[in-house]
């Protein structure tokens, strides 16, 4: 990647910015240099996941919440990635959320960027972190990064993401699917989206009643004091912890999307006052490290075994011959 490209990505060139994110998510040569030479001018988007169940309305909720950031702050640029499952069949993936959130079509300060899974779980892709990285650099202020909607192994997110709505709608059975998933423990902010339809009054004081006895349960704020509540002014910034408040919108008419909003912008200042917004953003550096070392060691550790070695010892183990232990331990053994 040449020093025009990174001065051209910086400047706002969306073509530029669109070659540059395909060469990073591709994983190739020029990608890899990309993410090298923008890393320097990240460190500054705010990241906000949203996840929930499929059907939930993740992204029309996406669309209301960049629609109205961009008509309150006219002057700020939002990023939104996408995250669409991948087909385990033909290796396809939808990638629709352009004809999802045609509000943004043509505006010129928002930037949607779809992506694959492409096998990877936890509702991302692998490459996410790598994309928002490049709209960080970019000068993006907000990276909205929707997940896949995987239901209870969809928790990745959460060491991404600087603030993690989890969304939920009623009728569809969640309130008993987020027990099991844990989903409640990496929401930042929970949504009862859908919020006209029967079912969502109870579907939020169930909700409000799971954090409310989660957090007492555990000692809480300030000893489980403080109570929910939609109101703009219910939470403050301290250094004691934060209680996740929990709002109903109704995405595809914009209710309750100024209060979403007031909200993620209590915990933005909450994450910065408290040493979280740090404390993520060095977690995500050295989940980073760890990976690129381990593929380093990996694909350096396959490059100097006998050709077919490793396919003879995965035959030996799929015939019931060796445990896939001790075929571990005779491949290691071989390269030390």
């Amino acid at each position: 990647m040449t020093d025009f490209s990174v001065e051209a990505v910086r400047k706002g060139d969306k073509l530029a910015l669109s070659r540059v994110l395909s060469r990073v998510e591709a994983d190739d040569e020029d990608g890899r240099a990309a993410l090298d030479a923008l890393f320097a001018f990240t460190g500054h988007a705010h990241k906000i996941g949203v996840t929930g169940a499929p059907g939930s309305g993740k992204s029309s909720l996406v669309n209301a919440l960049a629609h109205y950031l961009r008509r309150t702050f006219p002057d700020s640029r939002v990023a939104i990635i996408a995250v669409d499952p991948t087909s385990p069949f033909t290796g396809g993936a939808i990638l629709g959320d352009r004809v999802r959130m045609p509000d943004l079509q043509n505006d010129t300060g928002v930037f949607i960027r779809s992506m694959a899974t492409r096998g990877a779980l936890g509702g991302l892709a692998e490459a996410t972190l790598a994309l928002s990285q490049v709209f960080d650099a970019a000068g993006y202020d907000t990276v909205l990064i929707e997940t896949v909607g995987a239901g209870q192994a969809e928790v990745d997110i959460v060491n991404l993401a600087h603030t993690t709505i989890v969304v939920d709608t009623p009728g569809m059975g969640d309130d008993i699917q987020t027990i099991k998933a844990g989903i409640l423990e990496i929401a930042d902010i929970l949504v009862v989206n859908k919020a006209e339809l029967p079912g969502a009054d109870q579907t939020y004081r169930n909700l409000v009643s799971m954090i409310e006895m989660g957090y007492r349960g555990s000692g809480g704020i300030n000893g489980g004091h403080h109570r929910l509540s939609e109101a703009p002014e219910a939470q403050t910034p301290d250094h004691a912890g934060w209680l996740p408040p929990v709002l109903r919108t109704t995405a595809i008419t914009a209710q309750g999307i100024p209060e979403l909003e007031q909200a993620i912008q209590r915990h933005r200042a909450y994450s910065k006052a408290s040493g979280s917004w740090h404390t993520k953003e060095s977690s995500a550096i050295q989940q980073t490290i760890d990976k690129l070392i381990t593929d380093e060691l990996i694909g350096n550790w396959k490059k100097k075994l006998p050709s077919g070695l490793y396919e003879t010892t995965l035959q030996a183990v799929s015939a019931r011959k060796m445990s896939p232990r001790a075929a571990a331990r005779a491949l290691l053994a071989y390269n030390s």
